[in-house]
């Protein structure tokens, strides 16, 4: 016991003394309270400023790889989605040398920017609010029920898609029209404010958010699932960049088979009038009717999901595997640490 307890004691009520050790020893009494009165603010938010620009700089990094990567195959695909040619690989490839030859290697790229600019804030969005979603679900546990795994992911697919889809819209039309019609991202915007109108900017809207739940839900529930399983069977903490590259690309390959014909829904609205196509695209129901009387269901609402095969879990892969290996490495960055 220190001096100044020793002399205390010799000259207060020893009863008084206890007193005021006690106190000293307890926490004050407002931030008790403060902890009581609010029980959920640990659940509102689970990182501090620094751990989220943590996730938002490597959700941000991991889209644009990824969606660089396969931008040719994107582009490709959605020329096939948004017109009636039938669909095959041998198709591919000849457009892909058209497109070269006649416009320049960077011709596959076309529409790359307005992706960029969709993608970069939408990956970062949809990372981040990922993480928040599995603490506020606690699913960020080993034991969490697969059901609650994809509640979280479809949550934080429509969180980032509700925020970012006019750059969506802007970027699909950029990939089927030629540049003279939109030149850039701004261009699109333009256009489609003096001649369509406000709501033009969410045509496909709809189709999109119900696309998004089954892929984005799908996607990083076998992602996570994939992650927990390793865990247990191997008895390490974290599988190595080749294990996440794989586990992303099944993600992919399963998120993407799963909501594939609204993917086609949705790319026929955003581009109706731009396709040579007389049909309005207007509705869910009647676009889905019109392109399977028409094309069929293989041909038609399953149109080039043999490339979405290829190129998914491409995507998916470089882009959940870049985002885990990014956030853990800045994380170790003193400006991304938390304060103590």
């Amino acid at each position: 016991m220190s001096r100044s307890v020793e002399v205390d004691l010799r000259i207060s009520n020893p009863a008084h003394t206890l007193q005021r050790i006690r106190a000293m020893e307890s926490p004050p009494q407002h931030a008790k309270a403060t902890a009581d009165e609010n029980p959920s603010n640990s659940l509102l938010i689970k990182t501090s400023s620094p751990a989220i620009l943590a996730s938002l700089t490597a959700g941000a990094m991991a889209g644009a790889l990824a969606k660089t990567v396969i931008a040719p195959l994107d582009r490709t695909k959605i020329i096939f989605q948004v017109t009636k040619m039938s669909f095959n690989a041998r198709g591919a490839l000849r457009f892909l040398i058209k497109s070269y030859k006649e416009d320049g290697l960077l011709s596959l790229w076309r529409g790359n920017s307005a992706t960029m600019a969709r993608i970069v804030p939408y990956a970062a969005i949809q990372f981040t609010a990922h993480e928040q979603w599995k603490h506020f679900l606690h699913t960020d546990r080993p034991e969490a029920p697969t059901g609650m795994r994809f509640l979280a992911g479809s949550l934080a697919g429509l969180t980032a898609q509700s925020i970012t889809y006019p750059l969506d819209l802007a970027r699909a039309r950029m990939a089927v029209t030629h540049r003279d019609m939109y030149g850039s991202i701004i261009q699109v915007f333009v256009k489609m404010w003096r001649t369509e109108r406000p709501k033009a900017f969410y045509k496909g809207f709809i189709p999109t958010m119900l696309g998004v739940i089954p892929y984005a839900g799908v996607s990083f529930c076998t992602f996570e699932s994939l992650k927990v399983k390793h865990k247990e069977i191997t008895g390490r903490s974290a599988p190595n960049p080749l294990e996440r590259l794989l586990f992303g690309a099944l993600a992919g390959l399963f998120g993407q088979t799963a909501s594939y014909p609204l993917d086609i829904v949705r790319r026929r609205m955003q581009t109706s009038g731009l396709n040579g196509c007389s049909y309005p695209y207007d509705t869910i129901r009647g676009t889905l009717c019109y392109v399977y009387r028409t094309e069929g269901i293989v041909g038609g609402l399953y149109k080039g999901l043999s490339m979405n095969w290829i190129k998914g879990p491409i995507a998916v892969g470089i882009s959940f595997a870049t985002f885990d290996i990014c956030q853990n490495a800045l994380k170790e960055l003193p400006v991304f640490r938390s304060a103590p």
